[in-house]
């Protein structure tokens, strides 16, 4: 027994002395190609109890947009409306199969498919998808929407509104406090359809909304997302190393208000008052530059 422990710890000095000796290995993990991707739930009479599911089925990763209610969950802020279930998520370029689910805890609600597709990403792309449409009424329809959008420049932003089914509207933008220009911004902006982007001077930017043709705003005029230039964790002063929140009082940044219809009487998409009209939310498309 006691050469059979000297033995024992003369291997483990030697393993550690070619330990020592062993030049370090370095292991290369490559990065993934990946592309940005967010969903947008704009059906007004179709959903589990918690709203729909988009997921990715053909690779296991942490995209998963879950629990989408109609809407994508509009908040309110400091005065300006945002979609906070929507944002861009990395997902791994490629062909990519994807599955649209009804999302409920009740097993045969939840796997039914309201759409099984692909779509090809591209690395460093970003893409939009859409369901829209009344289901009941055979409407719905998947779009998907590459992101190509030019940067607008450092003192400019760009500008751009999404008909996710309000009827065909006009809509006209204009500098907050200011007066309600008579040309629309977009004219006659039909349902399923989204306008070029334009550009305007950086500030605060409010977004008015009509029936095509004129008549009563659908809804009280709103303020875009307003952004926030980079800063410091140090405070005034400090060396920048907060990147930039995209907005319309920051250059290079891109904004969309998404127009969404009223919910279907009786569905289960939300019933309350909010949802009984038509509503906006607005969504950020492009970053501005990081500037440090």
């Amino acid at each position: 027994m006691r050469r059979i422990i000297r033995l024992s710890a003369m291997c483990l000095v030697a393993g550690a002395a070619m330990s020592a000796c062993s030049p370090e290995t370095v292991i290369n993990t490559p990065v993934t190609p990946t592309a940005g991707v967010r969903f947008i739930n704009a059906v007004p009479d179709s959903a589990g109890a918690f709203g729909l599911d988009f997921r990715f089925v053909d690779i296991v990763e942490s995209n998963a947009q879950f629990r989408v209610p109609f809407r994508n969950a509009p908040a309110t802020s400091a005065g300006v409306t945002a979609s906070s279930l929507t944002q861009y998520k990395a997902a791994a370029a490629g062909s990519r199969h994807f599955v649209i689910f009804l999302d409920d805890t009740i097993q045969t609600i939840a796997t039914t498919k309201l759409k099984d597709s692909t779509l090809t990403l591209v690395d460093g792309k970003n893409y939009t998808v859409i369901l829209w449409g009344a289901a009941r009424a055979g409407q719905m329809k998947l779009t998907v929407i590459e992101e190509s959008i030019t940067d607008p420049g450092s003192s400019k932003v760009a500008l751009r509104v999404v008909n996710a089914g309000a009827g065909a509207i006009d809509v006209r933008t204009y500098p907050t406090g200011g007066t309600l220009p008579a040309a629309a911004t977009w004219s006659n902006v039909q349902n399923y359809a989204l306008s070029s982007f334009v550009t305007a001077d950086t500030g605060s930017i409010t977004y008015n909304v009509q029936p095509a043709g004129g008549g009563t705003a659908l809804f009280t005029d709103m303020v875009a997302l307003l952004g926030a230039p980079a800063s410091s964790s140090a405070g005034a002063g400090g060396k920048l190393d907060i990147d930039p929140l995209p907005g319309t009082r920051v250059g290079g940044s891109a904004v969309t208000l998404v127009v969404y219809p009223r919910s279907t009487a009786a569905s289960r998409t939300p019933q309350t008052a909010a949802f009984q009209v038509p509503a906006g939310a607005f969504m950020w498309d492009r970053r501005p530059a990081r500037g440090f």
